[in-house]
């Protein structure tokens, strides 16, 4: 199944990567943030721990790219989102016995970065509001289903169907935050 019910390996998966980064990064001022569905308790989602590396300048993240390289990353651009740089994993030459096993994507954004601030956002109002973490999950359900379990088909689906649905969400947490 491409989304599975909410398990809370999830969260030690989030933990172990973290560990593993932190040690690579562990003198610079990075902050390491568990993004994405698999962040959300009891929202269903597609099992791969999404995670943002928040810096503070351009030096620190020169810093951290070439941190992330000795342990098998490579920056890969930002893929078409301003202020959100994707890292990859080397999985040929590079082997890790925790990062080569747990599914995950990596990001680095600066502190600024609205992208961030989306992700944060979505990510604390679903996990304090159960109505609309519903919806999302039989949204995402639906969407899965439609998409015959076929992940890039699932990906473009979504990006249709449910980005009204997380910018609305954005939107109320953004009120709510500034208030």
């Amino acid at each position: 199944m491409l989304i599975q019910d909410y398990t809370a390996d999830w969260l030690t998966d989030f933990n172990e990567l973290k560990k593993v980064l932190h040690e690579a990064l562990f003198d610079l001022t990075v902050s390491i943030e568990h993004v994405g569905s698999t962040s959300i308790p009891e929202l269903a989602a597609k099992p791969i721990i999404d995670i943002d590396l928040v810096f503070s300048s351009r030096l620190e993240f020169h810093e951290l790219t070439k941190r992330l390289r000795k342990i098998g990353y490579y920056h890969n651009g930002n893929q078409g989102i301003p202020n959100r740089e994707v890292f990859k994993r080397d999985t040929i030459t590079a082997k890790h016995p925790v990062l080569d096993f747990i599914s995950h994507h990596l990001y680095a954004c600066p502190t600024d970065s609205e992208e961030l601030q989306k992700h944060i956002l979505f990510r604390d109002y679903l996990s304090r509001n159960k109505e609309a973490r519903i919806y999302y999950q039989t949204l995402k359900y639906e969407i899965a289903d439609e998409a015959k379990q076929d992940r890039k088909k699932y990906a473009q689906l979504k990006e249709r169907k449910a980005s009204d649905f997380i910018n609305h969400i954005i939107e109320i947490a953004k009120n709510t935050n500034a208030t």
